[in-house]
């Protein structure tokens, strides 16, 4: 096969659609909030892209059919905005397939019409999160009102290191090509999968694309990380022992 090839599902007639961006990162936030989209509204798979930059494996299904590696897209209608959702399980091995990869991911946005991009991620604190803020970074700082309006914090050098992966090329490449381009970062522990800042980027992205998204899938997630979290933080404080009783073990 060429080193990318793109299968065409569909090509349905979008109003304006925004791209939605969320592949696997820090937390899987942002892959979560875009399946999230994909679970609550009906979405349709118009597009299907294979790459050899890309893990050499396939998906098995169900009834045993194995399916190549690809990143897909979904037109989603709302009452609020269309959307063309980009979801996936891997990104690119090298940061030439980053740069190949996300150029092919914005020429189909263009393609159905797309002007505008949100991608989606986590930004780690390296320790557990009890109030999930969204930082947020743009192609241009006209954009930032409405996300402050939303609740967005802007901070000075964060996150440190900046965007990695196709999230700060949606950014950069995007810029260059016209698109307003967004991140928006749920703040993230780094350690687990985080559906609680996955909810906190859709929020913001409700607020902004006047979306209404139903949470209950999300929050049950939530609660099952919860549990695994409770545990972490046992093994974290530890029990407590009186001084008598403390003695060196070898």
């Amino acid at each position: 096969m060429e080193d990318i090839e793109i299968d065409e599902v569909a090509t349905p007639e979008l109003d304006d659609p925004v791209l939605i961006e969320g592949l696997p990162g820090v937390g899987h936030v942002g892959k979560l909030a875009a399946e999230h989209i994909l679970e609550e509204f009906d979405g349709e798979l118009v597009r299907r892209v294979y790459a050899t930059e890309f893990p050499p494996q396939v998906s098995v299904d169900d009834e045993g059919v194995a399916e190549l590696t690809c990143a897909e897209f979904h037109a989603v209608e709302t009452d609020g905005a269309d959307l063309l959702v980009l979801t996936g399980d891997h990104q690119a091995g090298s940061n030439a397939g980053h740069y190949r990869l996300t150029s092919t991911f914005l020429d189909v946005a263009a393609e159905f019409g797309a002007e505008r991009a949100f991608a989606l991620g986590g930004v780690p604190t390296g320790e557990l999160v009890e109030e999930y803020t969204v930082l947020g970074a743009v192609s241009d700082g006209d954009l930032t009102a409405d996300l402050e309006d939303a609740g967005v914090e802007f901070r000075a050098d964060e996150p440190a290191g900046g965007i990695v992966g196709v999230s700060g090329l949606v950014l950069g490449l995007g810029g260059r090509r016209g698109f307003d381009a967004t991140c928006l970062m749920g703040e993230t522990s780094g350690y687990l999968v985080d559906p609680k800042s996955a909810r906190a980027v859709l929020e913001v992205l409700e607020a902004v694309l006047d979306l209404r998204v139903d949470y209950e899938s999300l929050e049950d997630r939530a609660e099952e990380m919860e549990e695994v979290v409770g545990k972490i933080r046992e093994m974290q404080e530890g029990p407590a022992v009186p001084d008598d009783d403390l003695r060196y073990i070898g």
